[in-house]
């Protein structure tokens, strides 16, 4: 069945300045099969507007204050359909190519962003290439190299919650989730350890066990632990269990 003979497209334009929303607004007016359900002036609005609305189709920035585009994709997944918008045509170009919808740059002109629209449709009607790569994938490849994680966007629901990196104890593994230990509570995040372990500077994180990431500024001792294993004890009190690889890139860090 055609997507547009279904239903309209619901739509969500997300930019923090008020004309570059004007424009995305007046050409979706000339597409009657489109409905802007709307519009958001920043990341926090966005991840909420996503969450209530579950719209088609998001138009969003990638230059916005308190929580960029990026971090809005990993918090809103995969099932929304992406154009991004941005000012810079710079390394992350490659990244919208390979696994958006498409890209505008602004200026955004009429044909281009018409063309975007075409792709978009295509897309929702399952005849586009789909996202195969998750949305932590897409803003690592963003990410340029030997740049590192210095805060994590979870969401709550419609809630975002931001936690600073140096403020983050340990990470531990469950399922396709991991959880976040930060200031005595655990944020719940859908990503795989091993993804948030290439995103986290290496000189202060370190992968302990198969589902535990520390934080080595909070490792206070390491104790033997029954047989040829050990635990790491936080300055928290937590206790981790090391393995015994964990165990021997742990003594090699610390005997520095």
């Amino acid at each position: 069945m055609n997507f547009e003979a279904a239903r309209k497209i619901r739509a969500v334009v997300v930019d923090d300045e008020e004309l570059a929303r004007q424009i995305l607004r007046e050409f979706l007016s000339s597409h009657p099969e489109i409905e802007l359900v709307a519009e958001c002036a920043n990341g926090f609005e966005a991840v909420k507007a996503v969450a209530e609305l579950k719209p088609d189709l998001v138009f969003l920035d990638i230059q916005m204050p308190k929580l960029d585009g990026f971090e809005v994709l990993e918090l809103i997944g995969n099932e929304t359909a992406v154009v991004f918008v941005t000012a810079h045509d710079n390394f992350a170009i490659r990244a919208f190519e390979v696994h958006a919808v498409d890209y505008l740059m602004k200026p955004v002109g009429a044909s281009r962003f018409e063309a975007a629209l075409k792709r978009a449709k295509e897309r929702l009607e399952g005849k586009g290439p789909s996202n195969a790569a998750s949305a932590a994938e897409l803003a690592a490849a963003a990410r340029p190299p030997a740049q590192y994680l210095e805060r994590i966007p979870v969401r709550d629901g419609a809630r975002v919650f931001i936690i600073p990196v140096a403020k983050l104890d340990y990470v531990e593994a469950q399922d396709d989730y991991v959880a976040l230990a930060s200031d005595g509570k655990k944020h719940l995040k859908q990503q795989t350890i091993a993804s948030l372990e290439t995103a986290l500077d290496p000189s202060r994180f370190l992968r302990v066990h198969r589902s535990y990431i520390v934080n080595l500024e909070r490792v206070a001792k390491i104790e033997p632990y029954l047989k040829d294993s050990h635990v790491a004890v936080l300055t928290t009190g937590a206790q981790l269990p090391v393995s015994r690889a964990g165990y021997a890139r742990l003594r090699e860090f610390l005997d520095r």
